[in-house]
């Protein structure tokens, strides 16, 4: 074998190597948009925001002072409303819900107007602290039928 041919080869393997270690690694999956609604003031926000970029979504920050006119427009009852309103593929997505919970309603798809997270509690994704007890997430619809728990975790 000549050196020219070896060099080829090598080459060809340095190329080809990580597609083959990653099967489709070259295919990444296509990133979910979201369209967040935020207080100007709010930081969390933000990070929240920079977490849900970390895990496969592409998201669209649009400051607002019409925050509880639009998650209740969305369906989402006052006492259950979070810091932030988003929408994703068609569902609303209130507070900070961990990104595991909305990955679960984008496969479920359920007939709901969408999720939430009440309040800012500590250790939710984007807040500080330290997470105490489960994150209790709820299903809201828009035609009044009351909130139900759709993950706790």
């Amino acid at each position: 074998m000549t050196r020219r041919r070896l060099i080829l080869m090598l080459t060809l393997v340095v190329v080809a190597a990580p597609a083959l270690v990653q099967p489709g690694a070259a295919q990444a999956a296509p990133l979910i948009q979201a369209t967040l609604y935020k207080n100007p003031q709010c930081s969390c926000c933000e990070a929240y925001a920079q977490y849900l970029e970390q895990n496969g979504f592409k998201v669209e920050i649009k400051p607002t002072n019409d925050l509880a006119e639009i998650s209740s427009k969305a369906g989402v009852p006052e006492a259950l409303e979070g810091c932030h309103t988003m929408f994703v593929t068609g569902y609303v997505v209130d507070g900070l819900v961990p990104v595991h919970i909305i990955r679960r309603l984008l496969v479920e798809k359920p007939a709901i107007a969408g999720i939430t997270l009440p309040g800012m509690p500590p250790g939710a994704p984007g807040m500080p602290g330290k997470k105490i007890g489960p994150l209790t997430v709820y299903a809201v619809s828009k035609d009044g039928t009351p909130p139900r728990v759709f993950a706790a975790g």
